[in-house]
C-alpha cells in the first residue's frame, strides 16, 4: 500500500506538470487503474504509482503520494522529479503534491539503466504470490521506499540483459515492478505474468 515517504524531499515549486506531461502518463496511468495494478484497497490506502523518464537524464514523471486511490487523476496528481541522491535519501521534486513514496525505487532503475524509460510498481497479491522467487525477487527483510530497497534494485536491474522486465519486492507485500522502454512495455509484461 502506499504509505509514508521515508525520503527527504526537496520540494521546490508547486505548480502541476504541463500539459504535454501530463498526457504521456495519464492515459497508462488510467489502463493500470483499469486493471487494478493502482487504486485503492479495502483498508482505505491507495497503491500503485506509475513514471516515465524525461529525455535521456534522470528526471522523471512519476504519480504523485497518496493518489493511488484517485480514479481520474489530474496535472495536479503528478510530481516531477528533478534530482536525487539515494544515498541520502533525497528527492528534488517539483508539483501539487509530493513525489510518491517509492520515488527512490524508481530512481534507481532509471539511474541503472540509461534505456530504461518508464516504471510501473502494481499491488497484485496473485500475482506477486505466483511470482514471488520466480521472477527476480528482493530480499524479504528489505522495506519500500527505503534506501535499502533502491540499492537492492539498482543491483537487480544489472543482471538484466534487455531493457524491460519485472520483478517481485520480497519485503513488500503485493509489490510488483514493471519496467521498459515505454510505458506500454510496462502494460505488455504485466498483463503476460
Amino acid at each position: 500500500m502506499e504509505g509514508i515517504i521515508k525520503y527527504q524531499a526537496i520540494w521546490t515549486d508547486k505548480s502541476p506538470i504541463s500539459k504535454s506531461e501530463f498526457e504521456k502518463i495519464n492515459f497508462f496511468r488510467s489502463l493500470a487503474v483499469k486493471r487494478s495494478y493502482m487504486g485503492i484497497g479495502a483498508d482505505g490506502i491507495g497503491y500503485g504509482n506509475i513514471s516515465y523518464r524525461l529525455d535521456s537524464n534522470n528526471q522523471f514523471i512519476i504519480s504523485s503520494s497518496a493518489t493511488g486511490g484517485i480514479s481520474i487523476a489530474d496535472r495536479g496528481d503528478y510530481s516531477k522529479v528533478i534530482d536525487f541522491d539515494i544515498s541520502n535519501n533525497e528527492i528534488y521534486c517539483k508539483g501539487n503534491k509530493i513525489a510518491s513514496s517509492e520515488s527512490l525505487t524508481h530512481a534507481a532503475i532509471y539511474q541503472s539503466n540509461p534505456e530504461i524509460k518508464a516504471v510501473l510498481h502494481i499491488h497484485n497479491e496473485e500475482l506477486w504470490q505466483k511470482h514471488l522467487f520466480q521472477l527476480p525477487t528482493t530480499s524479504e527483510d528489505i522495506e519500500y521506499g527505503s534506501v535499502a530497497m533502491a540499492e537492492a534494485i539498482a543491483e537487480l536491474i544489472k543482471t538484466y540483459s534487455d531493457n524491460k522486465g519485472a520483478f517481485v519486492m520480497g519485503g513488500h507485500r503485493e509489490g510488483i515492478i514493471a519496467f521498459g522502454e515505454s510505458l506500454q512495455d510496462c502494460i505488455e509484461i504485466l498483463e503476460g505474468l
